[in-house]
């Protein structure tokens, strides 16, 4: 089972968020999502345990619970909803989408 868990202090690290949960079961990955520009973290992060027995013990268990000084709130991980990507001008045509120097019409130079 995928777990969610939000509200995490900064200074949280993977190994500090695997040890909280290895406590209910087998935990095959931990990580703290960090930021790509700054390498801060922001704050959650994810917990896999393949026991789903062991996996709701720890949500019951965790949810509310301090770790690292914040009460963190801890559930199952809910994918992420997936949204219709549409473009900007010219209705989701691609990039722009507008009417350029060629009319409509994609012109190539080589």
């Amino acid at each position: 089972m995928d777990i969610y868990v939000g509200n995490l202090a900064y200074s949280t690290t993977d190994e500090a968020l695997k040890s909280a949960f290895a406590v209910y079961g087998e935990v095959s990955a931990a990580r703290v999502v960090v930021d790509r520009m700054s390498g801060r973290s922001k704050g959650f992060g994810f917990v896999e345990m393949p026991d789903n027995a062991q996996a709701q013990a720890a949500i019951d268990a965790l949810n509310g619970k301090e770790l690292d000084g914040r009460a963190i709130r801890v559930n199952e991980s809910q994918p992420k909803p997936r949204e219709e990507r549409r473009g900007g001008y010219g209705g989701g045509r691609g990039f722009g989408g507008g009417r350029g120097p060629a009319g409509g019409r994609r012109e190539t130079r080589w």
